[in-house]
Protein backbone atom coordinates (compact mmCIF):
# COMPACT_ATOMS: atom_id res chain seq x y z
CA UNK A 1 0.00 0.00 0.00
CA UNK A 2 0.93 3.60 -0.80
CA UNK A 3 2.16 5.94 2.29
CA UNK A 4 0.91 9.53 2.31
CA UNK A 5 3.74 11.91 3.41
CA UNK A 6 2.32 14.71 5.56
CA UNK A 7 4.98 17.40 5.93
CA UNK A 8 4.32 18.84 9.11
CA UNK A 9 1.38 17.88 11.57
CA UNK A 10 -0.32 21.63 11.14
CA UNK A 11 -3.29 20.54 13.70
CA UNK A 12 -5.67 19.47 10.37
CA UNK A 13 -7.69 16.06 9.78
CA UNK A 14 -5.41 14.45 7.72
CA UNK A 15 -8.13 11.41 7.36
CA UNK A 16 -9.33 12.00 4.02
CA UNK A 17 -6.12 11.53 2.42
CA UNK A 18 -6.44 7.68 4.03
CA UNK A 19 -7.98 6.41 1.16
CA UNK A 20 -4.78 7.07 -1.46
CA UNK A 21 -2.79 5.30 1.49
CA UNK A 22 -1.05 4.91 4.96
CA UNK A 23 -0.33 8.22 6.60
CA UNK A 24 3.37 9.08 7.75
CA UNK A 25 3.49 12.18 9.75
CA UNK A 26 7.15 13.33 8.69
CA UNK A 27 7.42 16.06 11.51
CA UNK A 28 5.50 18.08 14.26
CA UNK A 29 5.52 21.33 15.64
CA UNK A 30 7.73 24.93 15.28
CA UNK A 31 10.70 24.98 13.04
CA UNK A 32 13.48 26.95 12.14
CA UNK A 33 12.78 28.01 8.49
CA UNK A 34 16.24 28.53 7.66
CA UNK A 35 17.44 25.40 9.06
CA UNK A 36 16.56 23.57 5.53
CA UNK A 37 19.61 20.92 5.99
CA UNK A 38 18.36 20.12 9.78
CA UNK A 39 14.78 19.76 7.57
CA UNK A 40 16.25 17.59 5.10
CA UNK A 41 18.00 15.66 7.84
CA UNK A 42 14.44 15.25 9.75
CA UNK A 43 12.81 14.00 6.24
CA UNK A 44 15.74 11.32 5.23
CA UNK A 45 14.14 8.47 6.93
CA UNK A 46 10.86 8.96 5.43
CA UNK A 47 12.55 9.60 1.47
CA UNK A 48 14.84 6.26 2.23
CA UNK A 49 11.69 4.50 2.50
CA UNK A 50 9.42 6.44 -0.13
CA UNK A 51 9.04 4.72 -3.45
CA UNK A 52 7.62 5.94 -6.18
CA UNK A 53 3.93 5.74 -5.93
CA UNK A 54 3.83 7.69 -2.28
CA UNK A 55 2.04 10.44 -2.12
CA UNK A 56 3.02 14.12 -0.49
CA UNK A 57 0.52 16.27 1.30
CA UNK A 58 1.54 20.32 1.61
CA UNK A 59 0.96 21.15 4.97
CA UNK A 60 3.35 23.66 7.24
CA UNK A 61 6.17 25.92 6.09
CA UNK A 62 6.16 26.26 3.09
CA UNK A 63 10.37 26.13 2.57
CA UNK A 64 9.37 23.03 4.36
CA UNK A 65 6.96 21.59 1.16
CA UNK A 66 10.13 22.49 -0.90
CA UNK A 67 12.75 20.81 0.46
CA UNK A 68 10.82 17.38 0.88
CA UNK A 69 9.15 17.93 -2.56
CA UNK A 70 12.50 18.10 -4.29
CA UNK A 71 14.43 15.72 -2.40
CA UNK A 72 11.14 13.17 -3.64
CA UNK A 73 11.30 14.70 -7.22
CA UNK A 74 15.23 13.91 -7.22
CA UNK A 75 14.67 10.66 -6.16
CA UNK A 76 12.07 9.20 -8.13
CA UNK A 77 11.74 11.59 -11.13
CA UNK A 78 8.09 12.33 -10.47
CA UNK A 79 6.20 13.89 -7.51
CA UNK A 80 2.53 12.82 -6.71
CA UNK A 81 0.67 16.10 -4.47
CA UNK A 82 -2.31 15.50 -2.99
CA UNK A 83 -3.58 19.07 -2.60
CA UNK A 84 -7.09 19.96 -0.43
CA UNK A 85 -9.84 21.19 -1.99
CA UNK A 86 -12.86 22.91 -0.63
CA UNK A 87 -15.86 22.30 -2.42
CA UNK A 88 -18.92 23.02 -1.18
CA UNK A 89 -21.21 20.94 -4.06
CA UNK A 90 -18.84 17.97 -4.31
CA UNK A 91 -17.37 17.79 -0.56
CA UNK A 92 -13.88 18.74 0.80
CA UNK A 93 -11.29 16.57 -0.59
CA UNK A 94 -7.75 15.94 -1.67
CA UNK A 95 -6.92 15.84 -5.58
CA UNK A 96 -4.10 14.34 -7.34
CA UNK A 97 -1.42 15.70 -9.06
CA UNK A 98 1.20 14.65 -10.72
CA UNK A 99 4.38 15.40 -12.60
CA UNK A 100 6.69 13.03 -13.95
CA UNK A 101 10.24 14.49 -14.71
Amino acid sequence: MARVYVINDSGHDFKPAEKFGTIEIVSTGAVDKFGITEMLRTFQPSLDASVADDFVVLSGPTVMSSVLCSAFAAKHGRLNLLLWKADRKRGDHYVLRRLVF
